[in-house]
């Protein structure tokens, strides 16, 4: 049997250098994911079923950040919403979200596993909230 899962608006692809260096950000980004698509949904983001906005986000480490960066240079649409977080718009309804766990975060995160999920909650919803002020959306 053949299970269709339907793509969210909102996804979030961790780098294997970060699976490796932080446990359990894999499981917390997943259940992360569900979480803001919900808070998405709530704020009415999706009103109108041909307009929506999908983000995918990237979440790396800051070597990885600096390489995408620079690769993006040839990129027409690039935004920069922090020195950790830069946006690719290949389209008006897709959103490539490169966000960094930087250098000073790491260490921190490994030591306190605990603060990962709501860190990154946190993280990513503070992007959302950016996002959400140029979309026009409701902020989450």
């Amino acid at each position: 049997m053949d299970i269709m899962t339907e793509q969210l608006p909102i996804s979030i692809q961790v780098s294997d250098d970060l699976v490796a260096q932080i446990n359990n950000i894999a499981a917390i980004c997943n259940k992360l994911e569900a979480q803001l698509n919900f808070h998405t949904m709530t704020a009415n983001w999706y009103g109108e079923e041909e307009n929506i906005l999908l983000i995918n986000f990237n979440l790396v480490g800051s070597n990885e950040f600096d390489s995408s960066n620079d690769s993006a240079e040839k990129m027409i649409k690039k935004d920069f919403l922090a020195d950790d977080v830069f946006i690719l718009s290949s389209t008006n309804k897709l959103l490539d979200c490169h966000v960094a766990i930087t250098a000073s975060e790491l260490p921190l995160l490994q030591q306190k596993p605990k603060l990962l999920s709501g860190y990154l909650g946190k993280k990513l919803t503070k992007v959302l909230n950016l996002i959400a002020q140029q979309q026009g959306f409701e902020k989450i």
